[in-house]
C-alpha cells in the first residue's frame, strides 16, 4: 500500500472526529505563493510526488491555470499530518489572489475555519493582502502567518540575520495592525500573530523549508545559521532539516481551531437563525447527530460526473442515498448520489459525511455557490456572502452557430452557477448575451471556459463597461399619470446619504421588501440621516436604492402598493439616463390618487405611472453618470517613472500617492475602467517588462461633465436607444 492510500485510509477514519479535523485555507495577494506552499504541504502529507511538487501545482489542474500560472478555482485537498502522536485530517482550500477572483476567496473562507496568510517578505503586506485578511475576519476565520520567499532577502537583496529580522518585523506589525482593524472585538487581542509562540513562519515554499521560533530552539538553530545554509546554496539541506510541511501543519494544529471550537463562534455571525432551534443547537455545537445542514462554497463541472457541489457540512450526516432540500427550491427533495472527499483533482468515494468536514456532493442539481443545504425543508438559509466588489467589465457574446443557441444558453447558467460573481443576462429575442464580470482577465477566463471546457464556438463584442447613475439634487414631486388618467402617483427623489448605502453594501439594510426586526431597522435608519417617517415608512430596497412611502390614509393604497414597488424596482435597474442601474437613490411617495374601482388601477396602469414619475423626478433632480474606478498599485524603479506617470494620464488615471521603497518607486493611481483596457500589455512595453503592478476594484465615481453627453450616446446607441434630447431644461418644463 502506497503512502497516499495509507492516507486515504486514515482520512476515511478521521472524518468522524471533529476534534481531529482543521477545515483551512489559504489567503494572500497574487504571486506571493500560495498554490507552490499548497503543493507542498499535500506533497509532504504524501498526497502526490515530492519532486513535483511545486512545479506540478496538483492544485492548479485545470489547463488554463498552467498556462497563466495563476490560481483562478479555489481548489480543495485532504490530507493527513501526524503531531505528537496523534493523526490529523487537514483540509486545505487554497484561494485566487488576483483581486478579479475575490469571489472564489469568500465562498472558501465560509467553508474554513482558520487561514495561512502568505507573505512575500520582498514585496511586504499588499493591497490585496489587506482585502484577503479583511475577508477572513468577516467571516470569523483565524489567522496565522507564514513570509515567503526568504531566500530572495538573502541572495537578492543581501540581508545578513539582523535585518531579516528587522524586515520580518516589520511586515509582522503590519499584518497586526490588520488584524487589530478588521478582526471582531472579541478576538482582536487574542488573534494577534505572536512570533514567540509559534504562530508566524518563516520560509521558502519554492524551496521547501520553513521554520518557526518554537522550531528553531527544537533544531538548535538561529536566523544567522538559516543566511549562511541559503547563502551557501544548501537549501536542499534545510529542506531536509526543516521540512516545510511540517513546521506549517504543525502550526495549523496548535493554532488554529477545530471545528467543533469553531462553530461556536462562526455560527452567529454566518447564520442568524434561531439559536435555541434543534439545528442552531447542532450546528453551534457541531454534532453529526440531528439534522443535516450545508453550505455549498464551489460548483465544479466534471465531463463526467456533471455538477459537483462542494461544501462545509455544518451539523449532522450526509449518507449516500439521503434526500436533501435546497433552500429557495420549495419542498423539492434532491438525492444525494455519491458523496466524496476531494485529494486535489481526485475524489474519494465515501458512504457518509459527518459534521465538520468539506464533501463533494452528486445530485444537488439546483445548487449554486453559496447555497443552503438541509435536511429541514424550512431550514433559515445561511447569510449571504458579502463580495467586496460588483462586477464592472460586460462583454456581449452570441454562438457563431446557430444551432449552439440552446447549448449556450445552458452551458452560460452552468458558468453563473459555478461563479455566482459572473453575472449572466440572457436575451432570447436578440440572442445576444451578455455576461459581467469582475475585470479583464476574469471574462478571458470565463470565455475560454465556454470553449474549450463546453466546446461552445463563441463570438464577442469588445469588453464594455458597466455604468451606473444617480441624481444630483433632490427633484420633485413629479406627476406620473396612469394611461386611463385615473390614477395619479407623486415621487420625489434625492440623493441617498452615505451612511445609508454602507448598511445597505453589508447587509444591515437588507434587500427586498421583508425586514425582519423593523423596530431595530428603523432606529439603524435614524441614526444614518433619514427621518423618523421615511424610516418607518421603508417599502423596498433595491440594489443601493430605498423606496419610502410618507403618504398618509390614501385610499385603496395598500392594494397598489405591490405593483408600485415593481416600478421602482424597474426604474432602478433601467435608468432614465442610459438603462444602466441606479445607484444611491431615494425615491419618496409623496401622495397619490387613485380610483376606487380596482379594475382601473391594474398592472397597466399602475407600473407605468409610477415609473414615469419617478423618472421625471430623476430628470428634474439632473441626472449624473457614474463609471466604476480601480485603484492600481505600480511598482516602478525611478528611472522610468516618467514613462509610467504618462501611461495612467493618458487613461484618464490621477496619481494619489508617490512613495519610495528601496530603489523603487510605488505609484498609487485612480483610473476609470474605461481607460484600463490593454493596461497590461502597454504598462509592459512602456517600462521594457521593469514594472510589478496590481489592482483593486475601487467603486464608482462621477463621469467629468464634459464628457457624459458623448458616453451617455455612445451607450444609448449601443443599446438600441432613442438619441433622447438631452437639455436638462427640457425636461425641467415639462
Amino acid at each position: 500500500m502506497g503512502r497516499k492510500e495509507d492516507n486515504i485510509a486514515k482520512a476515511m477514519k478521521l472524518i468522524e472526529l471533529p476534534d481531529r479535523i482543521r477545515n483551512m485555507g489559504i489567503a494572500a495577494h497574487i504571486d506571493h505563493g500560495k498554490t507552490t506552499l499548497s503543493d507542498n504541504l499535500i506533497a509532504g502529507a504524501g498526497m502526490m510526488s515530492e519532486d513535483l511538487a511545486g512545479k506540478q501545482l496538483m492544485l492548479d489542474f485545470d489547463e488554463q491555470e498552467q498556462a497563466r500560472g495563476i490560481t483562478i478555482n479555489a481548489a480543495t485537498a485532504s490530507m493527513v499530518h501526524e503531531l505528537d502522536g496523534k493523526e490529523y485530517l487537514i483540509n486545505l482550500i487554497d484561494t485566487p489572489g488576483h483581486v478579479d477572483f475575490g469571489g472564489d476567496v469568500t465562498r472558501a473562507m465560509r467553508a474554513v475555519d482558520g487561514c495561512i496568510i502568505v507573505v512575500d517578505s520582498v514585496e511586504g503586506v499588499m493591497p490585496q493582502t489587506e482585502t484577503v485578511i479583511r475577508q477572513a475576519l468577516r467571516e470569523r476565520v483565524k489567522p496565522v502567518l507564514f513570509i515567503n520567499k526568504v531566500d530572495r532577502l538573502i541572495n537578492e537583496l543581501k540581508l545578513n540575520g539582523e535585518e531579516m529580522q528587522k524586515r520580518f518585523l516589520k511586515i509582522i506589525m503590519d499584518v497586526n495592525r490588520l488584524l487589530g482593524k478588521y478582526a471582531p472585538p472579541e478576538f482582536r487581542q487574542e488573534w494577534q500573530v505572536n512570533v514567540q509562540d509559534g504562530r508566524v513562519a518563516f520560509g521558502s515554499a519554492y524551496n521547501n523549508w520553513a521554520i518557526s521560533v518554537p522550531a528553531m530552539k527544537t533544531f538548535g538553530v538561529t536566523f544567522k545559521d538559516i543566511a549562511e545554509l541559503v547563502r551557501d546554496g544548501k537549501q536542499k539541506e534545510l529542506a531536509k532539516k526543516a521540512q516545510l510541511h511540517k513546521i506549517i501543519l504543525n502550526m495549523v494544529i496548535r493554532h488554529l481551531p477545530n471545528p467543533k471550537e469553531a462553530q461556536k463562534y462562526r455560527i452567529p455571525q454566518i447564520w442568524r437563525g434561531d439559536p435555541e432551534s434543534p439545528i442552531g443547537k447542532a450546528m453551534a455545537e457541531c454534532t453529526s447527530h440531528g439534522p443535516v445542514s450545508m453550505m455549498i462554497t464551489k460548483i465544479i463541472i466534471d465531463p463526467h460526473a456533471g455538477e459537483i457541489a462542494v461544501g462545509r457540512v455544518f451539523s449532522g450526516t450526509i449518507k449516500k442515498g439521503s434526500e436533501l432540500y435546497i433552500a429557495g427550491q420549495g419542498n423539492t427533495k434532491f438525492k444525494v448520489q455519491l458523496l466524496a472527499m476531494m485529494v486535489g483533482p481526485d475524489r474519494i468515494s465515501v458512504d457518509e459525511m459527518d459534521a465538520g468536514n468539506i464533501a463533494a456532493v452528486v445530485g444537488l442539481k439546483a445548487a449554486i455557490a453559496g447555497s443552503t443545504v438541509s435536511s429541514n425543508a424550512d431550514m433559515e438559509p445561511f447569510e449571504p456572502m458579502m463580495h467586496y466588489t460588483d462586477p464592472v467589465v460586460t462583454l456581449a457574446i452570441e454562438a457563431k452557430h446557430t444551432a449552439d443557441l440552446p447549448k449556450l444558453i445552458d452551458v452560460l447558467r452552468s458558468v453563473s452557477k459555478a461563479d455566482p460573481s459572473i453575472q449572466v443576462e440572457i436575451n432570447q429575442e436578440t440572442g445576444e448575451h451578455l455576461i459581467s464580470g469582475m475585470g479583464e482577465l476574469h471574462l478571458e477566463v470565463t470565455l475560454y471556459r465556454v470553449k474549450n471546457d463546453y466546446k461552445v464556438e463563441v463570438q464577442t463584442s469588445e469588453p464594455l463597461v458597466v455604468y451606473r447613475e444617480t441624481i444630483d439634487h433632490k427633484g420633485g414631486p413629479f406627476e406620473g399619470k396612469s394611461p386611463n388618467k385615473h390614477n395619479r402617483f407623486y415621487f420625489e427623489v434625492e440623493p441617498l446619504s452615505e451612511e445609508v448605502i454602507a448598511l445597505i453594501k453589508e447587509g444591515t439594510v437588507p434587500q427586498g421588501t421583508k425586514f425582519k426586526d423593523k423596530k431595530a431597522l428603523i432606529d439603524i435608519l435614524e441614526k444614518s440621516g433619514l427621518t423618523r417617517e421615511e424610516a418607518r415608512g421603508l417599502i423596498a430596497v433595491e440594489g443601493n436604492n430605498i423606496m419610502v412611502d410618507v403618504t398618509k390614509g390614501i385610499q385603496y393604497l395598500d392594494e397598489t402598493m405591490e405593483l408600485l414597488i415593481e416600478s421602482f424596482n424597474e426604474v432602478m435597474n433601467r435608468g432614465p439616463l442610459a438603462n444602466e442601474k441606479v445607484y444611491g437613490i431615494k425615491a419618496r411617495l409623496v401622495d397619490a390618487k387613485l380610483h376606487e374601482d380596482s379594475i382601473h388601477r391594474g398592472p397597466a396602469q399602475v407600473i407605468p405611472a409610477g415609473r414615469n414619475s419617478i423618472y421625471g423626478a430623476m430628470t428634474q433632480a439632473k441626472r449624473v453618470l457614474m463609471e466604476p474606478m480601480q485603484k492600481v498599485f505600480i511598482n516602478v524603479p525611478q528611472d522610468i517613472m516618467g514613462s509610467v506617470t504618462n501611461e495612467i494620464q493618458q487613461r484618464r488615471g490621477v496619481v494619489e500617492e508617490m512613495n519610495q521603497e528601496g530603489e523603487d518607486l510605488v505609484i498609487v493611481a485612480k483610473v476609470p475602467v474605461s481607460g484600463m483596457f490593454g493596461f497590461a500589455s502597454a504598462i509592459r512595453s512602456a517600462t521594457g517588462g521593469k514594472v510589478l503592478w496590481s489592482s483593486e476594484n475601487y467603486g464608482y465615481q462621477r463621469v467629468p461633465s464634459e464628457l457624459q453627453k458623448e458616453i451617455v450616446a455612445k451607450i444609448r446607441e449601443r443599446k438600441g436607444l432613442k438619441p433622447e434630447p438631452y437639455d436638462e431644461a427640457y425636461y425641467a418644463s415639462l
